[in-house]
């Protein structure tokens, strides 16, 4: 349980209303259940400290923010909208992109200081790298730090099969983020920001990237727009002076994979240190995400099995089923909503 000085503290914040330092003491108790392997007590504790309030969160949003535009061919919305959950010390990244987003969030969360300056923060930033290095959890955790919805513009939904209808989707989306405040993440964005210029490319895909270029130079909304691509070589060269600022999310080197490591096995009980060559060896060259899905394959097994210790061997055991997956899913991807642009179908 609890030490005294936690409870003490606990105790003391509890009655003088402060909930910042309520939340911080009640998290620290959590990781120390957690640590000696408490895990349902630790759950139990996470769920009455968060769950109530994510819940009325999320109420909240629903009744704060209209229904999202959709679109007139099909009646899909354009826009997922949701309550962000992951906080800034679930991302790990580079020190020259960890720094860039924290730059970020100061200039918007000091924005009164800048704007008596004349002066206003990044309203439109482009995130570029491979895919599963961070970039979609950047924008969700960008949106928990300050405390606003995160709206997810749905491709699939945007794309239509109707000549213009694609550019009319658009401007039901910028119309909508311009009039609330929250966080807007356009994923994929290559799709309707590819180079007009490549002469095997449709007359409407241009069209597109026009209506894009203008929409986002009349943009002078509330909301903070993020547009992510893992194509950054394909993009329109004059969509890049359209954001104010790029972060890049690159593969993680050996620190960030240590740190990656260090985050996903918190509270599991292993037969190795993380700082050990053979494990971030092992991980060279993957991914975030490919790294948090070979932790959790792993530690599902360990489970399952009953064994009392992690070790490299089961990590070793998870990459090579990982590898396996992803040999089968390259012969078979679908296609991606740029292809979808130019050719309606399904995989």
């Amino acid at each position: 349980m609890a030490n005294g000085k936690n409870l003490r503290q606990l105790i003391k914040a509890g009655t003088s209303g402060d909930a910042t330092a309520f939340r911080r003491v009640s998290e620290a108790i959590i990781e120390n259940e957690r640590q000696k392997q408490h895990h349902l007590l630790a759950n139990d504790l996470e769920q009455i400290l968060y769950g109530e309030h994510l819940e009325q969160a999320s109420k909240n949003v629903h009744r704060l923010i209209p229904n999202a535009p959709v679109d007139k061919e099909r009646g899909l919305s354009l826009l997922d909208i949701k309550q962000p959950q992951r906080a800034l010390e679930e991302i790990i990244l580079p020190e020259s992109s960890a720094l860039a987003l924290e730059e970020l969030l100061e200039e918007h969360r000091r924005s009164d200081v800048l704007h008596s300056y004349g002066m206003k923060p990044s309203g439109k930033v482009i995130f570029c790298g491979p895919p599963g290095c961070g970039k979609t959890l950047a924008g969700e955790v960008i949106a928990f730090e300050l405390d606003r919805p995160l709206a997810i513009v749905r491709l699939d939904a945007l794309v239509s099969s109707f000549l213009g209808e694609t550019a009319a989707n658009l401007r039901r989306v910028f119309d909508f983020i311009a009039e609330h405040s929250m966080v807007a993440l356009f994923d994929e964005f290559d799709a309707i920001g590819k180079e007009r210029g490549d002469s095997g490319e449709h007359g409407e895909l241009r069209r597109v990237v026009n209506a894009v270029l203008q929409m986002m130079d009349a943009y002078q909304g509330q909301s903070l727009i993020l547009a992510a691509t893992n194509h950054e070589q394909i993009l329109d060269t004059a969509i890049w002076r359209r954001f104010d600022e790029t972060i890049e999310f690159p593969v993680p080197g050996a620190k960030q994979t240590g740190q990656i490591l260090k985050l996903k096995l918190r509270g599991v009980r292993r037969q190795f240190e993380l700082d050990e060559n053979e494990l971030i060896n092992l991980f060279a060259n993957k991914s975030g995400a490919d790294i948090e899905r070979v932790v959790r394959r792993a530690v599902k097994r360990m489970i399952l099995r009953s064994q009392e210790f992690l070790t490299i061997k089961d990590l070793e055991n998870a990459l090579a089923r990982e590898n396996q997956r992803t040999l089968q899913q390259g012969g078979g991807k679908c296609q991606t909503a740029t292809d979808t642009l130019l050719l309606k179908g399904s995989c």
